[in-house]
């Protein structure tokens, strides 16, 4: 699942607004998300917990990559409902104009025999992706708002 947008504003500041789990909440799919464990380097970075209860689901996540600002990975390590999570992948392009290309990208499945693979393609798919959509519509909305 890949959702791409251009945000109109710096890589930087598109990249930390992106990887501060707590401004997730300004989309109306992100009911709580809040950091439960920091990084080694940085408090969102390498080893950092996030934790997330979203409209579709609950989910527990761990940095496993951050390159600040082009690229963020993750791995769900626990949801409800129950998936298997490959990756999770947020990349920072600078394009024309100081805007950021975000490409965020999942790879999962509902981990349930023998209709997970189905329910993820016809419920899954279409939720998460509009749930990445409307948390890169908050960031468009905050980043314009902000003076530089």
């Amino acid at each position: 699942m890949t959702v791409q947008r251009v945000v109109h504003a710096p890589i930087g500041e598109v990249f930390d607004w992106l990887t501060t789990t707590t401004n997730y909440t300004a989309s109306p799919l992100a009911l709580r998300c809040r950091l439960t464990r920091p990084g080694r380097d940085t408090p969102y970075g390498v080893g950092a917990i996030r934790s997330h209860l979203w409209l579709i689901g609950w989910f527990r996540e761990r940095i496993t990559h951050h390159d600040r600002p082009h690229a963020t990975e993750y791995v769900v390590h626990a949801s409800l409902p129950p998936a298997r999570h490959e990756l999770g992948r947020m990349t920072f392009t600078e394009i024309a104009g100081g805007a950021t290309q975000v490409t965020w990208t999942t790879r999962a499945e509902i981990a349930l025999p023998l209709i997970g693979g189905a329910l993820t393609r016809t419920v899954a798919r279409p939720l998460i992706t509009r749930a990445f959509r409307t948390i890169l519509d908050a960031a468009e909305t905050a980043l314009a708002a902000t003076p530089r």
